[in-house]
């Protein structure tokens, strides 16, 4: 969202530093491009008045991008800000001089068209929409994080988004490279109770704002409001509730979340970014083989049941059977995962086909859910795959401890896959997990190897060539 110069009739009068605050101004800015505010965008806006009024001097706001966070933060503060310190001086900075550069554009143009209300007035013969300054004597000036500020002083500080792209964000020197230039460079330049505002998306663990979050003298103000509510959301949204579902519901974040992936959508859009291999899966470890290399031992095809349709629900989880061998060498191979959203009446059908193409040597295991309903469902299961060895048993335990001695293997490099279609999203969930949104393809993968584990290895011994991923 911008906003472009514009004076509408009708909308005149003042706004003197007493009044409704900065909340009110902004809305009427806002309407007058038919912008109405969210309610994260009055949080934001209340938060960003505490930090005008003084009541905090260090504000930290952390939200998933296309919040507009930057519309009202790096473009409308600024002005506001003039308007109540007519004499101060402000220092804006971004990932890049471009970025730096659009939003002061966009900030001179809102000072030319509303700034008048709030008593701030661009200096005439100022055109430069990188440094200019009020008749009050007020200055604004922009630069990249790069960009030289020495000699420059300030009582404001606008960082908006520092982190320019996750190649950066993982990069060890560029991070370091930021974080000495936010302390030394940048906070040297305030003057006597100057104030900071840092917006930024989360891109990793050790970005400037989990350095700035662990650090406790310094009494930053943390504003976190991720895409989809956790608990205790500062908004007081129901968990899983949207941010802003007029502009995206909760179904279209479902669907980025699986186009960008379980970690970038933890990091960017929850603000909980996770460590790089802090999964329990070691998955560099699993190798790879053709159909025709993965010499046939015993075979166990393990079941993870759902039963809702993805037609019911787009975040449903899957029926997953995973059919795992033990080679002739001792090591295990997956050879082949049916991975389906279905609902209760197709679960049989998918088990009942998928028995008939693995033939009755494989033997099937399901599990036992807890209670009469998930007896008898097993129950009715067993009875129609008459004809097929059929184990059953209920879970125990959680899925973290269920899934330790399958990970153990994998870490040992005793684990590889028969090249499919399915193994991306299998190996992109063992690498999420136990952060990631699904477990289905790792419940039934611990179910297929500690119900093949119990059976004995071939005698003789083989060598199974995997090549490593």
């Amino acid at each position: 969202m911008q906003f472009p110069p514009e004076t509408r009739s009708g909308r005149t009068g003042s706004w003197r530093t007493n009044d409704s605050g900065f909340l009110d101004w902004a809305a009427s800015v806002a309407a007058g491009y038919d912008q109405v505010l969210a309610p994260h965008h009055r949080l934001l806006l209340l938060e960003l008045n505490a930090l005008c009024e003084g009541s905090i001097d260090r504000l930290l706001v952390l939200m998933p991008p296309g919040s507009a966070k930057s519309s009202y933060t790096s473009i409308l503060f600024p002005i506001w800000w003039l308007g109540q310190h007519p004499t101060s001086a402000i220092i804006a900075a971004s990932h890049t001089a471009s970025l730096a550069h659009r939003f002061a554009r966009q900030v001179r143009q809102v000072a030319q068209g509303h700034g008048g209300k709030l008593g701030v007035q661009v200096e005439t013969g100022t055109r430069a929409s990188l440094e200019w300054r009020t008749k009050s004597g007020g200055e604004y000036f922009c630069c990249g994080i790069r960009g030289p500020i020495t000699g420059r002083r300030a009582d404001l500080a606008i960082i908006d988004d520092p982190v320019k792209s996750q190649a950066e964000a993982n990069n060890p020197g560029v991070r370091d490279h930021l974080w000495n230039w936010f302390r030394q460079d940048l906070t040297t330049r305030l003057k006597p109770g100057g104030r900071i505002v840092l917006i930024m998306t989360r891109w990793h663990e050790d970005d400037i704002a989990g350095r700035l979050l662990e650090q406790t003298e310094d009494h930053w103000r943390c504003l976190n409001l991720p895409a989809l509510a956790s608990a205790q959301d500062p908004l007081g949204r129901e968990e899983g509730s949207a941010i802003w579902p007029e502009w995206e519901s909760e179904e279209q974040l479902e669907r980025k979340r699986t186009s960008v992936g379980e970690r970038a959508w933890l990091a960017a859009y929850q603000q909980e970014p996770r460590p790089i291999g802090a999964g329990l899966f070691q998955i560099a470890h699993i190798g790879t083989c053709d159909a025709t290399l993965a010499k046939k031992g015993p075979a166990i095809r393990a079941w993870d049941l759902a039963a809702t349709s993805a037609t019911e629900n787009s975040g449903a989880d899957w029926t997953v059977g995973l059919k795992l061998t033990r080679g002739e060498s001792g090591g295990f191979v997956i050879e082949d995962i049916v991975r389906e959203q279905a609902s209760a009446i197709d679960v049989e059908q998918i088990l009942l086909r998928t028995a008939r193409l693995d033939g009755p040597e494989v033997v099937i295991a399901l599990p036992k859910d807890p209670g009469q309903s998930g007896k008898s469902q097993a129950g009715y299961l067993i009875k129609a795959l008459a004809g097929y060895t059929v184990l059953s048993s209920p879970e125990t335990g959680s899925k973290e401890s269920r899934a330790l001695p399958v990970a153990s293997q994998v870490a040992g490099g005793n684990f590889a896959v028969v090249r499919g279609t399915w193994n991306y999203a299998f190996l992109d969930e063992l690498r999420e997990f136990p952060f990631g949104r699904k477990d289905d393809q790792v419940d039934a993968l611990s179910r297929a190897f500690l119900t093949l584990a119990g059976v004995p290895a071939p005698a003789r011994q083989a060598f199974v060539p995997f090549i490593p991923r």
